[in-house]
């Protein structure tokens, strides 16, 4: 069920907080009203610790804000129901790795998107992460890192929210989200977007990170719904970086819930600065790279640690339900995350002994193989946008889904 029209959002403000140079990571935030009704906010609510955000600062954010959902060959149904669920304020960002042949499934997305465009007048943009423009136009902006021998971008989620983010720098957006396409609650979509707006209202400043905490994951146990909070995989990666943070600060920490959301949203100041890790270790690595970068703890080359990076994580209500691809799947998901902590410079030799023996004691690494280090891609910003732009603006301009194009 679709969230209404909510004239407040009631939050509480962040308990506690750690801080490791200029990375401050808050505490789990929980929402204690989506919809709080249309009264005005009292006076002197300033010091509440819980704080009721207008829906017109909400949907100011989201004017600003271009959500990116890559896509792989997920069912229309499921993509159309994440489109539903994405406020019509932002500018959605759909980057397709689907198969081409020997059934077009780009082209059944691109005819799919287009019709909803028609009756839902949303703005979606939709490229082909193969599209051999995108590719020429990150040659042209001299980041041929992305690219494979072909001078097309790589395969990988990553790459596609790499190319997600320049088109939102390249579109003129403020802020940057992403959602999986294989959601299948439309509420839950809506949620983290409204959540992300809050996020960004409540912590301020152009290096702020949005990370989104499931309430839950449903599944069926014996013959009933179970409710379950933390996947496999969130245990193990939201575990070691904690570990990792307690050794650089000296005291036990549980603060990082959200060590691999897939939902998260980040101003693109700092999306475009920040480093990307390949596979499944994109999203943990936001918090290794981070660290590294202005935690002051070794050296880097941003040395001036009066740039505040805030690093929110907030609790959502609807339940998380999600395609579930398999075991292999989920040890993939484990071995990427816990890669980022052991082959960071910031982990220590006792907890790298620590992640080797929870692999091998779990099975996710065989007698003989060691942790493989994850590839990392060097910042956006030494990409030359302009060019970037004189080249990617036919493939832009050519995949809007709009009404008349559905016609």
């Amino acid at each position: 069920m679709l969230l209404g029209p909510a004239e407040f959002m009631r939050i509480e403000i962040p308990r506690e907080f750690d801080r490791l140079g200029a990375v401050r990571i808050y505490g789990l935030q929980k929402i204690y009203e989506l919809d709080a009704g249309p009264e005005a906010e009292l006076p002197g609510q300033e010091d509440a610790v819980v704080r009721s955000l207008p829906a017109e600062a909400i949907y100011g954010v989201q004017r600003e804000m271009a959500i990116v959902v890559p896509v792989r060959g997920e069912r229309l149904k499921l993509i159309e129901g994440v489109l539903v669920g994405i406020p019509n304020s932002c500018l959605v960002i759909v980057v397709s790795n689907s198969p081409r042949e020997p059934i077009d499934r780009f082209f059944l997305e691109q005819e799919s998107i287009a019709n909803f465009c028609r009756f839902t007048r949303k703005q979606v943009v939709i490229v082909h992460q193969k599209d051999p423009v995108i590719g020429a136009a990150f040659a042209a902006g001299g980041y041929p890192e992305l690219l494979d021998e072909r001078g097309t971008v790589r395969n990988g989620k990553a790459e596609g929210m790499m190319i997600g983010t320049v088109l939102a720098r390249m579109l003129g957006r403020r802020y940057v989200g992403f959602v999986d396409s294989d959601n299948y609650f439309p509420g839950a979509v809506n949620e983290y977007i409204r959540e992300y707006a809050a996020g960004f209202l409540m912590h301020g400043g152009d290096h702020t990170l949005v990370r989104i905490s499931w309430h839950s994951k449903p599944k069926i146990v014996e013959q009933a719904l179970y409710f379950a909070k933390w996947g496999r995989s969130s245990r193990h990666c939201n575990h070691a970086l904690n570990r990792l943070l307690s050794h650089h600060t000296g005291f036990e920490t549980e603060i990082v819930k959200t060590g691999n959301a897939g939902e998260h949203a980040l101003t693109l100041e700092l999306a475009m600065s920040i480093r990307y890790a390949t596979g499944y270790a994109v999203e943990p690595f936001h918090f290794i790279d981070l660290l590294e970068q202005y935690g002051g703890a070794i050296p880097s080359e941003h040395g001036d640690m009066r740039r505040l990076i805030r690093i929110c994580q907030i609790e959502s209500r609807n339940p998380h339900l999600h395609e579930n691809k398999g075991e292999d799947h989920i040890a993939d998901m484990i071995r990427g995350s816990l890669a980022t902590v052991y082959h960071s410079r910031l982990c220590p030799p006792g907890l790298q002994q620590e992640i080797d023996a929870e692999l091998r004691q779990g099975g996710y690494l065989k007698e003989g193989d060691s942790l493989a280090p994850v590839h990392v891609y060097p910042s956006l910003d030494k990409l030359d946008l302009g060019q970037f732009a004189a080249v990617a603006r036919e493939a832009v301009e050519r995949r809007v889904a709009a009404p008349a194009s559905a016609a």
